[in-house]
């Protein structure tokens, strides 16, 4: 519910002047400020794995429980600069992706 909404979630938080971190890189795509979270796709992928399992006969009982192992740090220049902030240098060194 709240993917399908993110451009208007992002939009609320700039307008409230709100420096917002969430917790995929969809919402900074959309005009976020930054996202820490588990990359997507990856996590797409993973469950494609499980369903193969499962179409090839396994126990879904029977399958062990993952937990993400590969996140990201996204950050948005333009929402930083629009928010009167300055992002330190440290972090945008971290970030897997800044975008301007």
């Amino acid at each position: 519910m709240f993917t399908t909404h993110r451009i208007r979630l992002a939009d609320l938080a700039a307008k409230a002047r709100l420096p917002a971190m969430y917790g995929t890189r969809e919402y900074v795509e959309a005009g976020g400020l930054m996202s820490y979270g588990p990359i997507t796709r990856e996590l797409f992928r993973r469950a494609a794995g499980y369903v193969d399992k499962i179409l090839k006969g396994a126990n879904p009982g029977d399958l062990p429980v993952e937990q993400p192992t590969k996140f990201e740090l996204v950050i948005n220049l333009k929402t930083a600069k629009a928010l009167g902030l300055t992002i330190p240098q440290s972090l945008l060194l971290r970030a897997d992706e800044v975008i301007q």
